[in-house]
């Protein structure tokens, strides 16, 4: 059945505007996007297929073209449109924590790390420099590894925070593994970073590990 055969209230467009996205499930967002389906699969059904295919929307828009035109009804365009959505999210994202004191917006950070760092199939060590307000004045993947590990090198990210002259670090680091709890190396590298840091008058206010859609915080965790 096509979608404008369905009830008002159950089409994806309608009940986004009588209830808000926040109400939409992920398939009925996707459809959104999508517009139309194929013959004999409503965009309903082809989002459906893609969510299976992909298992999230985050497993979607970080497949490759490839992957993308493997599913029947999708192709490069569609490909090139969801990879363009991403990029305006993380960039509305990085607006806003250039704005706002990022203590006072935790999931904010949490959200736009996730976005950076969630799919990466390799290890990167971000680091967001504040300014005295604790607002963004930069962010920088400083240093990129391999499936399970990543060289960081506290000198350089010392030399860099001077340069920009930061009042105070956020570190964020992936585990493509999947799971979002430190190693022992991470909890010294930590402490090495506050150290260093500390001596020029900087503080590390958070060490983040992002794993797919999840963070721990060093912070609430009391390992800082």
């Amino acid at each position: 059945m096509a979608i404008t055969d369905w009830p008002a209230a159950e089409r994806p467009r309608e009940k986004l505007l009588q209830q808000g996205a926040a109400a939409l499930s992920d398939a009925e967002l996707l459809a959104i996007f999508l517009r139309v389906g194929v013959r004999g699969c409503s965009a309903v059904d082809l989002a459906r297929a893609l969510l299976a295919r992909f298992a999230s929307l985050n497993g979607i828009f970080n497949a490759s073209a490839a992957q993308i035109a493997e599913v029947h009804g999708m192709g490069s365009s569609k490909y090139v449109q969801l990879q363009a959505i991403l990029e305006m999210s993380r960039r509305a994202l990085s607006e806003q924590l250039r704005q706002r004191d990022v203590l006072s917006s935790p999931q904010l950070v949490r959200e736009y790390l996730c976005l950076k760092l969630g799919a990466e199939p390799r290890e990167q060590f971000m680091v967001l420099f504040l300014d005295a307000q604790n607002r963004v004045i930069r962010h920088e993947v400083m240093f990129t590894g391999t499936l399970t590990q990543t060289s960081v090198y506290p000198r350089e990210v010392v030399k860099r925070a001077l340069e920009l002259n930061a009042a105070a670090l956020i570190l964020a680091h992936n585990h493509p593994s999947g799971v979002a709890e430190p190693s022992q190396a991470d909890q010294l590298l930590t402490t090495a970073l506050k150290q260093a840091l500390a001596l020029v008058d900087m503080r590390v206010l958070d060490h983040f590990i992002v794993a797919g859609n999840t963070t721990m915080s060093f912070a609430e965790r009391g390992f800082l």
